[in-house]
């Protein structure tokens, strides 16, 4: 069975300064930052579920990068990027994801609202996309950095009477965007990043939990020989959806596909309006002036954000089409391409979720 679930990002509503505040000290109990940042993921967190996702991610309303490099000793951040200052460890009282943290303290809370036992995708950003904020790279620091993160997922894993982690992802967006000679063919770089997220998935595996790859672009195929991966996505319109190859290589490395349902890239499903209403072709000048002017009127409560979404149609055609493909066996969730951040509010971000869920479910009701 096909089910549904989300990549994590949102739109903050409320005071975001109290938020980073609270995010800063999740144990300091009774105080007025924290109890607020707690009420936000717990509510928001509700809200997903409440939408129709089956295994919502804990919500992120904090940069990924840097919430997980600042829970690492050993690590400064200066004018030109991060560098490394010492032995990475996780600081004292930083063994938690705040965001995990307050959802599994309110798991008796969130039961009783939901009259069933939930379920939790949490997400961490990848060892690549991390050294990527280093200026100074060498081929071991794909290894110094899969090391902490691993323990920051076994860390981070919980099953409770209440509610439990289910499926654990690790987001590489910038994997596979750009020349690297540090992950070149047989490169000592490229073999110790295949390694890092072997250790970091098994973590999870090990408890028997899904374990999921976010991508942006799949060209790159080191991820298929990653023996602890279970589940791969990327976005939308990459590859990995429509090439011959990838029903070969799910069959020969017995690994799955989350299926990317709608784009969520606002600017583009701006543009993608504006193009498919015009009645002649526009240059590229007047459907940037046109964009702008959408942003103004959305801004201005102008223009109903509705219209720019994908509707559950072309959602259903999206995984009806992977599943033809590739076959409903070897189709494990299907959710949004990325994270709803870029959305200019709360509830179309949660909108787009409530289509997604009614998309899957339609095909689990035939």
């Amino acid at each position: 069975m096909i089910e549904s679930c989300d990549s994590g990002s949102l739109p903050l509503i409320g005071n975001e300064r109290t938020f980073l505040e609270g995010a800063a000290s999740p144990r300091i109990s009774g105080e007025e930052s924290t109890i607020y940042f707690r009420r936000r993921v717990v509510e928001s967190f509700l809200d997903k579920v409440e939408a129709g996702i089956d295994v919502p991610s804990y919500p992120q309303f904090r940069d990924m990068n840097q919430m997980f490099l600042k829970m690492i000793d050993g690590v400064e951040k200066s004018r030109d990027g991060y560098v490394e200052t010492g032995v990475f460890s996780l600081k004292a009282g930083n063994r938690r994801i705040p965001e995990v943290l307050a959802i599994e303290e309110s798991s008796h809370e969130i039961h009783e609202r939901l009259n069933e036992v939930f379920r939790l995708r949490v997400c961490v950003t990848g060892p690549y996309t991390l050294s990527a904020l280093f200026p100074y790279r060498d081929t071991m620091i794909f290894a110094r950095l899969g090391d902490i993160i691993s323990r920051i997922v076994e860390n981070n894993i919980f099953n409770g009477k209440y509610g439990s982690v289910a499926l654990v992802a690790v987001d590489e967006p910038t994997f596979g965007l750009v020349d690297d000679h540090l992950i070149d063919h047989g490169s000592e770089g490229r073999k110790n990043l295949r390694k890092a997220w072997d250790s970091i998935f098994r973590k999870a595996s090990s408890k028997d939990l899904h374990t999921c790859l976010h991508l942006h672009n799949t060209a790159d195929r080191l991820f298929w020989d990653v023996p602890s991966l279970n589940i791969i996505e990327s976005h939308v319109d990459d590859s990995l959806y429509h090439a011959r190859r990838t029903g070969e290589l799910l069959e020969s490395t017995d690994k799955f596909l989350k299926a990317s349902l709608c784009i969520t890239d606002f600017d583009k499903l701006i543009r993608s309006r504006i193009v498919a209403d015009s009645k002649q072709e526009l240059s590229e000048s007047l459907v940037n002036q046109r964009v702008a002017k959408a942003w103004k009127d959305i801004a201005h409560e102008r223009l109903d954000i509705r219209i720019f979404l994908e509707d559950e149609g072309i959602m259903e055609k999206r995984l009806n089409r992977v599943i033809k493909r590739f076959g409903e066996e070897r189709i494990s969730y299907a959710g949004p391409e990325c994270g709803l951040k870029s959305f200019p509010s709360y509830e179309s971000a949660l909108e787009v979720l409530r289509r997604v869920s009614k998309a899957t479910k339609k095909l689990q009701d035939k």
